[in-house]
Order: structure tokens, then sequence, then C-alpha cells
């Protein structure tokens, strides 16, 4: 089954299970699913819906410490319950280890000599580490390792 499969089947499960928290979360998933396949005229693959998830999730992690910043908890709590519904559609995450052999492979794969060539090696990793690992961290590592 496809991602997208399982995510519609996800909305349904909750709507019977009136799970008003999740269904809304799950919504807002197919909402942003819909309007890419319209906006580029295209169907969406397992890891086209992966970078928007992890999209998802990285506008959920900013608001959540806007959140804390100002003191509103409660906002905080509601983002934080919506990254556990996203997070339940992610691969297994990569160790650390994981990440730095995929990091390795790719600047040798690459030839990249420095931090000018950190373009090339990031386009090299997206494709592998969607969803599998956080890119801004993953991006940090490639520029040490560049830059060192």
């Amino acid at each position: 089954m496809s991602l997208k499969d399982t995510v519609t089947e996800d909305m349904k499960a909750a709507m019977r299970a009136k799970d008003s928290a999740r269904l809304g979360t799950v919504r807002l998933l197919l909402a942003a699913m819909k309007q890419k396949e319209v906006d580029e005229r295209v169907v969406l693959t397992d890891a086209d819906i992966l970078a928007i998830i992890d999209k998802m999730m990285k506008q959920r992690r900013e608001s959540i410490a806007q959140f804390e910043k100002a003191a509103r908890t409660d906002l905080a709590d509601v983002e934080k319950a919506e990254i556990a519904v996203l997070t339940a559609y992610l691969p297994q995450q990569l160790s650390e280890a994981e990440v730095g052999q995929a990091i390795a492979a790719a600047i040798a794969e690459s030839g990249a000599a420095g931090v000018k060539d950190m373009g090339k090696v990031m386009a090299a990793l997206r494709p592998k580490l969607a969803g599998r690992a956080d890119m801004g961290k993953v991006s940090g590592l490639v520029k040490a390792k560049l830059a060192g």
C-alpha cells in the first residue's frame, strides 16, 4: 500500500473513531499533498509525500519554539501532538553513524573538495535521507566535514 493510501485510510479510521485531533492533522497532510499534485500536475510518489511531511514537521518545530518563547504552552502542546501524528508516517530514523556513512559516501561520489561543493553533496543526500534524518542537522554535518 502506498503512503498516500495509508494516509487516506488513517483519515477514514480517525473519522470513525471520532478522533478530531488526529483527523485534523491527517486532513492537513492530505490537503498539502493535494495542493502539490494540483500545482505541479503530478502524481506524488512516497518520496514526495515524505518531503511534504518533513516540511510540515519543520514548520511545527518552529511554531513550538515561538509558542514556548511567548509562554503559550497550550498552543505548543497542539503542535507537539501534530508532530506525533506526522512522525507515524516517517520511515525508521537513521542513526548518527548511518548518517555519517551516507555523508562520506556522498562526498566521495560528488568529488566535493570544500564548502563551495556543499550543494552537490546535499543534492546527492536529499533523496537518500529524506524523512529518515533531520536535513538541517545533516546540512550542518556536511558543512563541518567539508570545512575540516
